[in-house]
């Protein structure tokens, strides 16, 4: 265990995550997402539900601010306009944990799979919630926000 190191992020995501550079993307996937056929490295969080590794991936990465949208989710197939419960606690942890300035967008769901192909990395979670689904692009670390000791 490390202080200051949210517990749902296992070594191998923690060392994603800080690999990951600017512009960089990580899909959080439910437990029916097609994960391990997408290509980017997958790496597993058993146990553990999209809306908690959402909140556990922005506790230490920043949402690019330099692109007008930094974090989709996937359409409902047949209900452009629907926003499941899954999705609505996703958009309350970007507000809280990134700034209510970054809403979550939508991509129909082959235009989300595509886009998870460009991914960094797939975290597959076990969300049995339906659409419980979430791609975050990675924003600057600022120089303050760094640890100088």
């Amino acid at each position: 265990m490390l202080k200051g190191i949210h517990p749902v992020l296992s070594p191998d995501l923690l060392l994603a995550i800080a690999r990951m550079g600017h512009g960089d993307e990580i899909v959080i996937a439910d437990a029916n997402f097609p994960s391990a056929s997408m290509g980017p490295e997958m790496i597993r969080a058993d146990g553990v539900s999209a809306t908690d590794m959402a909140e556990a991936i922005l506790t230490h990465f920043p949402l690019d601010t330099f692109v007008p949208e930094s974090a989709w989710r996937m359409e409902v197939v047949g209900d452009a306009a629907a926003v499941p419960e899954v999705c609505a606690e996703f958009q309350a942890i970007v507000d809280r944990k990134a700034g209510d300035s970054f809403r979550i967008a939508t991509l129909e769901r082959f235009a989300f799979y595509e886009r998870s192909r460009k991914a960094a990395y797939i975290v597959a979670t076990t969300e049995f919630r339906l659409y419980g689904n979430l791609i975050l692009k990675k924003g600057v670390v600022l120089p303050e926000e760094v640890y100088r000791g």
